[in-house]
């Protein structure tokens, strides 16, 4: 497995390793918020995920993998910068690699910031059924998707998707639908992002394998959340139609002394104006250990 990576600042200061998430190169991560945080004293890397960008694709039916393994990526990538310990930065499914981390291999995990994301332990599966399906959710549940969508996807699943100019399209339709409608959406950016991302690989459809790997629900992912030492931020926003807010509150109260960020109108979404920066000095004011 190859997997492609950049590191930016001076390479002395404090590393955060951005990790993203579902399906998403580490292009994903926009520039300003990479940029806020090197004039902040820090040295950023980000990376292509398996199965994304310009890393390496994987043959999911001979080879499945799992949290763990994504996980496992992200060391190797702060073992080839030979870096001991770092802020480790997630993004939805990143943020569940983070947590991961920072449960398994405490000594690599410096700080942890887990962004609109909730506890890797947790099976959103069920929830997501009953809700397609019109049933009452359970109440042990977290809540599913908002309607809006789940009604997207429906959309979605009927669009042409054989051209490069009908992927990017349904791209960044999906890319609004997850920024919601209370915060302005930039378009030009997800556009150019959707753009890059699918030319960037050889096979754009690998990057569904990780829809698959997060559906598996392996006992490392159900260790207590206690277990974590690190100093914790949990970014979430209000209007997040994917994870909706409660995932956050949830994932705050099971690690010990993490903080909850709350950033009123934000979706499930870095497409929208100011706000890379906004999250960028949020991941500055964590102490590190």
């Amino acid at each position: 497995m190859r997997l492609w990576t950049e590191r930016f600042g001076d390479v002395t200061n404090p590393v955060v390793l951005l990790v993203m998430g579902t399906s998403t190169p580490g292009s994903g991560w926009p520039a300003e918020l990479v940029g806020t945080l090197v004039q902040g004293g820090r040295q950023v890397i980000r990376f292509d995920h398996r199965d994304t960008g310009r890393s390496g694709c994987v043959d999911f039916a001979a080879h499945p993998y799992t949290l763990a393994d994504l996980a496992t990526d992200a060391l190797a990538v702060l073992d080839a910068y030979g870096v001991e310990k770092a802020h480790i930065a997630g993004v939805s499914l990143g943020g569940a690699v983070g947590q991961w981390l920072a449960v398994h291999h405490p000594d690599r995990v410096a700080a942890l910031t887990a962004i609109m994301t909730g506890p890797m332990g947790a099976d959103a599966g069920p929830a997501w059924a009953r809700a397609l399906a019109g049933q009452e959710p359970d109440p042990a549940d977290l809540p599913p998707p908002a309607p809006a969508f789940l009604e997207h996807l429906e959309r979605s699943a009927a669009l042409p998707r054989t051209t490069r100019a009908e992927i990017v399209a349904a791209n960044v339709e999906t890319w609004r639908v997850l920024n919601g409608d209370a915060l302005p959406f930039d378009e030009e950016a997800a556009r150019r992002f959707a753009e890059e991302a699918h030319d960037a690989m050889d096979n754009p459809a690998a990057a569904l394998n990780h829809d698959l790997a997060g559906r598996v629900m392996t006992a490392d992912r159900r260790v207590p959340l206690s277990a974590v030492k690190a100093p914790t931020l949990v970014v979430h926003g209000t209007h997040d139609p994917l994870r909706p807010l409660p995932h956050g509150r949830v994932l705050a109260a099971e690690i010990p002394q993490a903080r909850l960020a709350t950033i009123p109108g934000m979706g499930h979404s870095l497409f929208s104006p100011g706000l890379p920066r906004r999250i960028a000095e949020m991941i500055l004011e964590v102490p590190e250990m």
